[in-house]
């Protein structure tokens, strides 16, 4: 993870790696930059204060959003202070394996952040799993707007907001998989895609748009991936 909006101690160089997904999460590790990530030589390792859950965590104006473990519990933690600075009740949300993305991994609750804030993305019963899609104000962790789709959660391998629009890759898999929908807040609408996205490693289990860099940011097989995107004008 990077900070698309870093703020002090912290710059666009700083990265936090998650060390697992398995029942005990609580080890952030934190580096100050792509060579002493890639050397594996930690600046500090920060322990939360409650376990953690899945692959979809973030960094945002110097704080970790992540899902509390066995629980549709939502955390916003100060990495500066390290202290928890506000967990809040992700209403109805499936969780600890409801509606996961299709690799599994725990992945029900799958928060992401692009040029226009912090978003949950997410399946519930009244959905029968299709992705709920909310965003978030990042102070207080309430649901300012929420939108229901047609595309369900456990049909894909994974997603990530662009511009206030959700895409959905096919496979985690597949070197030929692709980016096959778009789901649109600003009209309520579903499209089908086709773009090209490589799983290189063959098992991407985190994808994340970061907007500063414009690039799409995968977790492949214990490998970090960047893709370089090219946004079009509407």
């Amino acid at each position: 993870m990077k900070d698309p909006q870093p703020v002090s101690p912290y710059s666009n160089e700083t990265i936090w790696r998650v060390d697992t997904v398995s029942a005990d999460i609580c080890h952030i590790f934190e580096y100050d930059d792509m060579d002493e990530f890639v050397k594996g030589y930690p600046s500090k390792v920060h322990v939360l204060p409650r376990y953690m859950e899945g692959t979809g965590a973030v960094v945002y104006q110097g704080f970790l959003y992540f899902q509390r473990h066995k629980s549709r519990m939502l955390v916003k933690y100060d990495l500066k202070n390290e202290v928890i600075a506000v967990q809040k009740g992700l209403p109805n949300a499936g969780y600890h394996g409801q509606f996961p993305y299709s690799w599994g991994g725990y992945t029900d609750i799958d928060l992401a952040v692009d040029e226009i804030g912090l978003w949950v993305i997410y399946g519930t019963e009244n959905t029968k799993g299709a992705i709920v899609l909310s965003k978030l104000n990042p102070e207080t962790l309430e649901i300012s707007q929420t939108w229901k789709t047609n595309i369900h959660k456990q049909s894909v391998a994974n997603s990530f907001m662009i511009c206030g629009s959700l895409y959905t890759i096919s496979s985690y898999s597949s070197p030929e998989a692709i980016v096959n929908f778009i789901y649109r807040t600003s009209t309520g609408n579903t499209a089908p895609l086709k773009i090209r996205f490589e799983n290189h490693y063959r098992y991407s289990s985190m994808v994340d748009y970061n907007p500063t860099e414009k690039k799409i940011m995968a977790w492949d097989n214990f490998n970090k991936v960047a893709y370089d995107t090219r946004l079009s004008k509407m």
